[in-house]
């Protein structure tokens, strides 16, 4: 992958703002997943219980996976795909285990694109990102650990982002698929 520099950054999206910003989409959400590890303060104590061993607490991720629901009952779809690199990191394991078969189960489209055994570049931004309808684009920002900064509306031409989105669904494979082939 290629790192891309997309400009003027906009609105800082938190709290209310972020959700009336994400729930103004249409008919599609869409996020580009390129962080190896996330350090989210409300999943840490769920990564550190999945790495012990623990299993999975009853309604993990429940919030969320009302919302897919919810978007999808009113014919809005949520997809993404989430890049990989094996050996998957610890967070990514959690992931693979607790996060997305749920997330699939609530009705979320989820794709892996595994670029370890690439011996090309793909044309894609090495940030995260959110677009809506091929119109909007929110980007997330984290610090080296995976730590988020902030989110914030992109205000510049949402057409990289489009071509972005084609490459990755290009080259990615269905969530399924891909642990059948490469276990988790």
């Amino acid at each position: 992958m290629t790192a891309g520099e997309e400009g003027p950054g906009g609105a800082v999206l938190d709290g209310e703002g972020w959700r009336a910003y994400f729930d103004a989409f249409t008919h599609e959400a869409w996020r580009f997943e390129a962080q190896p590890t996330y350090s989210m303060p409300r999943e840490r104590e769920h990564v550190a219980r999945f790495l012990r061993g623990e299993d999975r607490p009853e309604g993990h991720n429940a919030r969320w996976h009302e919302r897919v629901r919810a978007y999808g009952a009113t014919g809005r779809r949520v997809g993404r795909v989430r890049v990989v690199r094996r050996p998957l990191t610890d967070y990514q394991r959690y992931q693979f285990e607790w996060g997305i078969p749920g997330n699939i189960a609530a009705g979320e489209d989820i794709r892996v694109l595994d670029v370890t055994a690439r011996d090309f570049r793909l044309p894609l931004t090495g940030r995260d990102w959110w677009l809506f309808d091929g119109a909007r684009v929110a980007h997330l920002n984290f610090r080296a650990d995976g730590t988020q900064i902030n989110r914030e509306a992109y205000e510049g031409d949402p057409a990289p982002y489009r071509a972005w989105q084609r490459v990755a669904l290009d080259h990615a494979v269905p969530f399924r698929e891909y642990v059948a082939a490469h276990g988790a």
